[in-house]
């Protein structure tokens, strides 16, 4: 079963960068789309980014297109997703998840698995 573990999470004023870590066990990362997907209070879960198994393709939500960077490490079986530019807005439980799918799938579909998630607060 795979199994996602996030880190980097933390409190961080506007403006400022955060890198959240999602390090994979159980299988291979190399056959999983892996997502970051975030929950605010009183709020949806929302998609944030997804990259693909091979790592080519990656989406972004509108709201932080050029902002944020998705990235793959298949040696170390880890997913990051590199946050700059940071705004009160992007305050979340952010968290990691996959499937062995399609990055398509994966964002029409849903995750098979979940990590436990991470706190962004991102306050001055």
């Amino acid at each position: 079963q795979l199994q996602l573990v996030e880190s980097g999470g933390g409190l961080v004023q506007p403006g400022g960068s955060l890198r959240l870590s999602c390090a994979v066990s159980g299988f291979t990362l190399y056959y999983y789309a892996i997502g970051w997907f975030r929950q605010a209070p009183w709020k949806e879960r929302e998609g944030v980014s997804c990259i693909s198994r091979r790592g080519v393709s990656t989406y972004y939500v509108e709201s932080v297109k050029g902002r944020f960077t998705i990235s793959r490490d298949f040696a170390k079986n880890t997913v990051y997703l590199q946050m700059n530019s940071l705004k009160p807005e992007d305050t979340a439980v952010y968290y990691c998840a996959g499937a062995e799918t399609t990055l398509s799938n994966l964002r029409e579909v849903g995750p098979d698995y979940w990590g436990q998630g991470t706190q962004v607060t991102v306050a001055s």
